[in-house]
């Protein structure tokens, strides 16, 4: 497998890497091994400066952060320094509430004492994507290190420097040696890498299909794993709403990182009573983004990260235009180098197209219209996957009463779906399983020792 910097917003290719060779692999699972001994003997304090540190490092460096991502896989500069400050946010917050997350929680039993108490398991692999290329990694490893474990990471092929990076940052910090360590590794070696017995656990940011063999491998090895996968995030609009806001907030949502985002909105379901003043306004938010190069300030569309998925998401359009689907809104591959595709905005789809059954992985939104709220949740629940869904009424009670019938893992109202450090996240059916984020989040790789004294 190659890594290489391809620069999105040109197709030229920057520089490349060698991979991991089998001897740097073992090495590296015998310095986790060793690091995890001494790290899950540190305090919280000491784990905590760690972390600390580490967040400054991603404040200061910020600039130079945005720039790398914006190189690597084309995000807009400031989506990057939002992403660098964010990964400084999560260190923060675990430093400041492990220990409370990891407290023993206390049950009466029979015994004279009874508790739980949360034990760190060893290394973990983290097999990341490159959409998030330091959030994605920061997520996994903030929590997971202040718990005791160490962290391997096999990052993305296309985000090479991101990966190495972040293992300078985490040694810069103060990260003992193989705390933790970036791999250059091909699949195969990472296969090799979650069947190695010293390996205690693995965490897959991606593709269903990737999350499947993940998936499936961890439980022949019988390690724990967690899997946050695709999605195709409802965006619900109903009668009652507040029809600009959720229009501006929508377009924001679909365009983040240039659409790439598992939990972007992605199918617009809206009410035939505001179908077409939401319509209008979506529209002209749409087209007043400007696409461009992910170095200028202006920019707020930048290309996508590769070229075979800009072709990949052109043909999806392509397909559900030829079947009935209309494009209010941009709908054509540009000429030109650099792999960008335009806002667009989709409407009157037939149920057989594209945008209507599969995940459209870029800046192309699906909008609906829906008769009632049963048939909301219909739209809603009818793919395979259940990631997050964005509800918008001015009605708070209404909004309780549908969220419990929607298969999501999230459900934000009168918001767009993001992640947050103080809260679990993570979906259900297609989209995965297990929780990041929040004290959910930290448990994941814990071992939950039960503990009955007399």
């Amino acid at each position: 497998m190659e890594y290489r910097t391809l620069n999105p917003a040109t197709g030229e290719l920057l520089k490349s890497f060698p991979s991991a060779s089998d001897a740097d692999v073992e090495n590296a699972l015998e310095k986790a091994t060793t690091a995890h001994h001494g790290w899950r003997e540190a305090n919280f304090d000491q784990r905590a400066a760690v972390l600390q540190n580490a967040a400054t490092i991603l404040e200061d460096r910020a600039e130079d952060l945005a720039r790398l991502m914006a190189l690597e896989m084309g995000k807009p500069l400031y989506e990057g320094r939002a992403e660098a400050k964010k990964c400084a946010w999560v260190c923060r917050h675990y430093a400041d509430k492990a220990e409370q997350y990891l407290a023993p929680s206390i049950a009466e039993t029979d015994g004279s004492e009874a508790f739980v108490r949360y034990d760190p398991l060893g290394p973990i692999l983290a097999i990341m994507p490159w959409n998030y290329p330091f959030w994605q990694v920061f997520r996994f490893a903030a929590p997971n290190l202040m718990a005791g474990n160490t962290g391997l990471l096999k990052h993305s092929p296309n985000t090479p420097q991101c990966g190495l990076i972040i293992a300078e940052i985490l040694r810069e910090a103060g990260a003992p040696e193989g705390v933790f360590q970036t791999l250059l590794i091909s699949t195969t070696q990472a296969a090799r890498v979650i069947a190695d017995h010293r390996v205690r656990g693995v965490t897959l940011t991606g593709s269903t299909g990737a999350g499947r063999a993940v998936g499936a491998l961890a439980g022949k090895y019988l390690k724990p794993s967690v899997l946050e996968l695709g999605g195709s995030d409802p965006f619900i609009v109903l009668d009652d709403a507040d029809v600009a806001e959720a229009a501006k907030t929508g377009v924001a949502s679909r365009c983040l990182n240039s659409g790439q985002s598992c939990i972007a909105a992605k199918r617009f379901l809206i009410h035939r009573d505001v179908y077409d003043d939401f319509l209008e306004a979506f529209n002209a938010e749409m087209s007043a983004r400007k696409m461009g190069d992910p170095m200028d300030e202006e920019t707020k569309l930048g290309p996508m990260a590769r070229d075979d998925l800009r072709d990949g998401l052109a043909q999806q359009v392509a397909d559900s235009l030829g079947v009935g689907a209309r494009a209010t809104v941009g709908g054509q591959r540009p000429d030109g180098p650099g792999f960008y595709y335009p806002g667009t905005v989709l409407t009157d789809i037939p149920i057989n197209a594209p945008a209507n059954s599969e995940e459209l992985f870029g800046p192309v939104a699906s909008v609906f219209r829906v008769e009632d709220e049963e048939e909301v949740i219909s739209l809603a629940n009818g793919t395979p996957y259940g990631l997050g869904c964005s509800l918008w009424t001015k009605d708070i009670g209404r909004a309780k009463e549908l969220i419990a019938k929607i298969d999501t893992g999230a459900v934000f109202v009168n918001g767009l779906v993001k992640s947050d450090p103080r809260i679990p996240f993570g979906g259900v059916k297609d989209s995965g399983y297990g929780r990041e984020l929040g004290r959910e989040g930290i448990l994941e790789f814990c071992n939950q020792k039960t503990v009955w004294i007399k």
